[in-house]
């Protein structure tokens, strides 16, 4: 679990607290695209497979991710290349994602879909380039 004070997982400069807890906390929802990519970054370094499934578009959800189950993973940084807001209610988000499974690096890029909902902001699905 990521310390209050400590700085947060998604990358930002700022601590924890003030950064993505409140959102998996459900103090506030994520007022963009970007911030919810970058607080379910933060959601999968701490497992919080229920922040996941609560912030997944329920028409692509899945019943479960298996977090707890998998192979551990060590999140080593989080990279936003874009955020292009379409309309009022789709954006998308280009990051890159590193970590390291079973001592091997990897590098996760995706272009991420989002909708907002009733004021909310959901995670559709991505498109994983290579």
């Amino acid at each position: 679990m990521a310390k209050l004070s400590e700085h947060c997982p998604c990358g930002s400069s700022k601590p924890y607290i003030a950064c993505c807890a409140r959102y998996l906390e459900g103090n506030v929802p994520a007022p963009t695209a970007e911030s919810l990519m970058r607080s379910r970054y933060s959601a999968y370094t701490l497992l919080r497979e229920d922040y996941l499934l609560a912030t997944w578009h329920p028409s692509t959800r899945p019943t479960s991710l298996g977090l707890a189950e998998a192979a551990p993973t060590k999140w080593l940084g989080l990279e936003v290349k874009r955020h292009e807001q379409q309309d009022a209610d789709h954006a998308i988000v280009e990051f890159v994602a590193r970590y390291k499974v079973n001592g091997r690096a990897q590098r996760l890029r995706e272009v991420s879909r989002f909708v907002r909902e009733a004021g909310r902001w959901f995670y559709v699905d991505g498109a994983i380039e290579v």
